[in-house]
């Protein structure tokens, strides 16, 4: 028995079974690790390619070795996921050679606890749910915002419903429905909310609004912006500054 969280040592589980997972992982925009033996020195329960999932939880999905490689793969594994950055990566060195852990660019190496010895080499890869953005409305500039937020690898929801997670809203229908949508945005606590008008239109709007001071209009950063394209593009600057 593990004794990290009470644990059992997880089973090898075979590779279709995985890849499932994952799937379900990323259609259900939840972060995990991707552990992946590169490189296994005798004497190791794991060989290269064997793989394993560490979810946020410390549950391990999968096998990359005993109890011990076990354990510094969940830390290791967790402390890549704190850091949230999307595609975080990192080489995990296990071996006995090592003593106190050692940390460069790119590599954590860390002393082999059990006696067994051997030297693992795992590659960890955090994968974070991409930044979930909505558009409302099917103006020039909503069309424009989507298709820049796809460039930029976001994942990109529109209409009148709101995804929960959402990290920003931007309402681009020059009047129509407008109200709804913002109050829906505002009580899911969305980050970023912006709003298309001048600055005149959106505050006789948002005076309507509970809350609506939280409310980004004329939405976008000032850069002389004046083209669908270009509107699309302020929007963005100023959600990556603010995030």
């Amino acid at each position: 028995m593990n004794e990290f969280l009470g644990m059992p040592t997880p089973r090898p589980r075979p590779a279709a079974d995985l890849d499932a997972r994952v799937a379900r992982l990323r259609s259900g925009r939840e972060p995990y690790v991707l552990a992946t033996v590169v490189r296994a020195q005798r004497p190791t329960s794991a060989k290269a390619g064997d793989r394993a999932l560490v979810l946020p939880d410390g549950t391990i999905e999968g096998f990359v070795g005993g109890v011990c490689a076990t354990d510094t793969v969940r830390a290791q594994g967790l402390r890549l996921l704190e850091l949230r950055r999307a595609a975080g990566t990192t080489l995990l060195r296990i071996t006995p050679e090592a003593g106190e852990p050692r940390e460069e660019e790119g590599l954590i190496a860390v002393g082999q606890p059990c006696l067994s010895g051997g030297t693992l080499e795992i590659f960890l890869e955090a994968v974070l749910p991409p930044v979930l953005i909505h558009v409302y409305g099917d103006s020039p500039i909503a069309r424009a915002f989507a298709a820049v937020g796809q460039a930029l690898g976001y994942q990109i929801e529109t209409g009148p419903g709101i995804t929960a997670d959402a990290d920003a809203v931007l309402v681009a229908s020059h009047g129509v429905g407008e109200e709804p949508v913002l109050r829906d945005a505002l009580a899911k606590g969305v980050p970023y909310i912006g709003l298309i008008a001048s600055r005149k239109r959106g505050t006789a709007v948002l005076a309507r609004v509970e809350g609506g001071e939280r409310v980004r209009v004329p939405a976008g950063l000032d850069i002389g912006a004046r083209t669908p394209g270009e509107v699309a593009v302020s929007v963005y600057a100023e959600i990556i500054s603010l995030r």
